[in-house]
């Protein structure tokens, strides 16, 4: 029998998931699963989006150009000056099928078979997956949950750097702690790739989801980086609309934006449907932000007190994005979710949550942790809290 590319036997499962056949089977046998364990808010999309679609008339649904089209790449370039990056035009965006292809794109413009690339962990499990794929390395520098998962200090980066290292990579707000960078730890990274001649990537999707009164810094708005950054965004995830798929690329360096274009190219043309969508997106009132900064306060608040009132539990503060990564009193949070799919549930009802370990390169690390999801309304987050002080309960009395 033909066997499968080795490519493919390395490329690892999303932890994000990867359990949804024991979530399928526990619907299936009647009990109600409360979905934590993916960012797929219940936040409603704003109706200008959805008017989009239904004003949709042209006669065909024709190709778009490879990188989006100017007007839309104009509108968005005003959406980046009102964040601070007042020098980004058309001629710095790429216009992708959602963040993924954003990243996907980036990275194998600016990294070669072998080239390594430095990550703080727990990370954005696609980070991994896309690094297979290209033969990338990824050195992880790990962010201890202890000190809320912030920025390792610039000594441990410093370790790590090779003449195979080509660009570091983060997350801000960080997908799956929550944690949001300070300007403080923003310039160590640019001091670092600076040193080095490094590409800085950031994956800036969460910009809009911080809290406490603070401000996300991109790192376009940082001097010195005009040739080094580059951005992952995400239309899909600001405005509540996942499905959309549309995403984009910034960077002033032209030969990496010609470079990531080809890539485009290959693809033909994002969705000129998606396109009509985030295009009506970029009219959606900064009110709407507001609203839903202040909702996801109130469920973040639920979710981090709750935690933290769960005998053994140890939970981070949370900055930004909606997600917390905690740390259980067990050994295998990996069994524990799926046990709790398979064989626990309060009243018929159980929950879904994301295994830690998938959030880690290092062999061992997260073992004992989950990412929670808080992408739901408050009064179903204290029932999943419930479920899981409960199944914790059982669970650890089954196998001490």
């Amino acid at each position: 029998m033909p066997k499968i590319s080795n490519k493919g036997a390395k490329m690892p499962s999303s932890p994000i998931r990867k359990l949804v056949p024991f979530s399928d089977a526990a619907k299936k046998a009647g009990k109600s699963v409360i979905h934590l364990n993916i960012g797929q808010p219940d936040i409603k999309t704003p109706s200008v989006m959805l008017e989009a679609i239904k004003g949709f008339n042209k006669e065909v649904l024709a190709y778009i150009h490879s990188e989006g089209t100017p007007p839309y790449r104009e509108k968005l370039a005003k959406y980046y000056h009102s964040v601070g990056a007042t020098q980004i035009t058309a001629d710095h965006l790429i216009e992708t099928t959602g963040g993924s292809e954003a990243l996907l794109f980036a990275m194998f413009s600016i990294l070669d078979d072998g080239d390594e690339v430095i990550v703080p962990e727990p990370f954005y499990a696609n980070y991994n997956g896309f690094s297979q794929a290209g033969n990338i390395k990824i050195v992880p520098v790990t962010a201890k949950i202890e000190d809320n998962f912030a920025l390792p200090p610039i000594e441990e980066f410093e370790k790590l750097v090779t003449d195979k290292t080509k660009a570091i990579l983060i997350c801000n707000p960080s997908n799956p702690t929550g944690y949001l960078y300070s300007e403080e730890e923003l310039e160590v990274l640019r001091q670092i790739v600076l040193k080095h001649d490094l590409f800085l990537i950031a994956d800036e999707v969460y910009r809009e989801f911080v809290y406490d009164g603070k401000k996300q810094t991109s790192i376009l708005t940082l001097k010195g980086l005009e040739q080094h950054a580059i951005v992952i965004d995400s239309t899909s995830k600001r405005y509540s609309a996942c499905g959309l798929r549309a995403g984009n690329i910034v960077t002033q360096n032209q030969e990496v934006r010609q470079t990531a274009i080809k890539f485009a190219q290959a693809r033909l043309s994002p969705s000129t449907l998606g396109e009509t969508v985030a295009m009506a997106a970029l009219d959606v009132p900064t009110s709407y932000f507001e609203e839903v900064k202040e909702e996801y306060t109130k469920r973040r608040n639920a979710l981090v007190a709750g935690l933290k009132k769960i005998n053994g539990i140890i939970c981070p503060e949370v900055g930004g994005a909606f997600y917390v990564l905690t740390q259980l009193p067990i050994q295998d949070a990996g069994h524990f979710c799926q046990w709790m799919l398979e064989s626990f549930d309060v009243d018929g009802t159980t929950m879904m949550m994301a295994p830690g370990e998938g959030f880690y390169f290092t062999e061992g690390l997260g073992k004992n942790q989950v990412r929670i999801a808080y992408v739901l309304e408050v009064e179903m987050l204290e029932i999943a809290l419930n479920i899981l002080e409960k199944g914790l309960e059982v669970y650890k009395q089954e196998f001490a």
